[in-house]
């Protein structure tokens, strides 16, 4: 049998613009126990924060101008519980990690995720890097 040798070439220009599917890049975030939760298409340094409670705000809905996120989230819904807030109380459907129930978020409406405006990620709850701790991960500790 003769040998079959394939050769390829690899071509890319300096010269060329980077397109919209090449500069947008997605983020994936662990659970602390190292199991994959999130895909989102922006850091979630960059997201605006919640005033009650410190999480992150992930728009699940686009509102007149402003555009829903594009994101996954691998996690598995609980039983609704109501808080007292200030002003009044509210009722959260919570999410916790497949692996380990570590709580992820939550949002004000029924599951299934997307179903709200809102999904809330709580404070120090993922990390970019497998099995290591986010730095805010015991933020408020200090504060009973």
């Amino acid at each position: 049998m003769p040998k079959v040798v394939s050769r390829s070439a690899v071509s890319s220009s300096t010269d060329a613009q980077p397109t919209a599917s090449s500069a947008a890049s997605l983020r994936v975030y662990y659970c602390i126990c190292g199991e994959f939760i999130l895909v989102i298409d922006k850091s979630l340094a960059t997201l605006p924060r919640r005033k009650t409670d410190n999480a992150i705000i992930i728009r699940s809905k686009d509102s007149g101008d402003e555009k829903a996120r594009v994101f996954k989230l691998n996690a598995v819904a609980e039983q609704p519980i109501l808080l007292e807030r200030a002003g009044g109380h509210e009722k959260q459907y919570r999410f916790h990690c497949p692996r380990c129930s570590l709580k992820i978020g939550y949002q004000t409406e029924p599951p299934p995720v997307k179903n709200a405006p809102f999904l809330y990620i709580i404070s120090g709850a993922l990390t970019q890097m497998q099995g290591q701790v986010p730095p805010d991960a015991f933020d408020g500790e200090n504060d009973l």
